[in-house]
């Protein structure tokens, strides 16, 4: 038997995927919706959690899965910081777990000129940090990261960027 919920779910689903489409037909519209995506910072991070707090989990049956805790949950933590180009370098220890500061979905994975391999995670508050200087990465693209969870292994040195729709935000509220 199916639940209410996952069928009212369904028919949403459903209703906007036709709504989309008759939305999309329309050139204007269609300008405006390409415009808007193309444009802007989408934070796909803010929509899911937005999804899971209105209807649960994106999957349908995440409630039969058994339920894995992380190994790693850790806060960041540091000797010292020195601001460093758009943000800061942190002194860490050698070989250094690096935990992630905030929950988010990681959008980039790769070198950055003058920072060294970096990942880049958008914040569920909106921020995307850069995590910099890595000698290891342990995550992938697109993955969804807890606050805590371990993304990556750093040498003596940790830089982190923040920024928000494109421009870099001051790192001292962040960390």
């Amino acid at each position: 038997m199916i639940k209410k919920s996952t069928a009212l779910k369904f028919l949403l689903l459903v209703v906007l995927t036709i709504l989309s489409i008759i939305l999309l037909r329309n050139d204007q519209f269609k300008i405006n919706f390409y415009k808007y995506v193309y444009e802007y910072n989408i934070s796909f991070a803010q929509i899911n959690k937005w999804y899971e707090n209105k209807f649960g989990s994106a999957l349908p049956f995440s409630k039969y899965f058994e339920e894995v805790t992380p190994v790693f949950n850790e806060k960041l933590s540091y000797k010292g910081k020195n601001k460093y180009k758009d943000g800061v370098a942190l002194l860490v220890e050698d070989n250094y777990l690096v935990p992630a500061i905030d929950s988010g979905i990681v959008i980039f994975i790769g070198e950055k000129e003058g920072y060294g391999n970096t990942i880049i995670i958008q914040q569920e508050n909106g921020i995307d940090v850069w995590y910099s200087n890595l000698k290891e990465i342990n995550i992938k693209l697109y993955d969804y990261i807890k606050e805590g969870n371990l993304i990556g292994v750093s040498n003596s040195n940790l830089y982190l960027v923040f920024t928000k729709d494109g421009e870099v935000v001051d790192y001292q509220e962040y960390i």
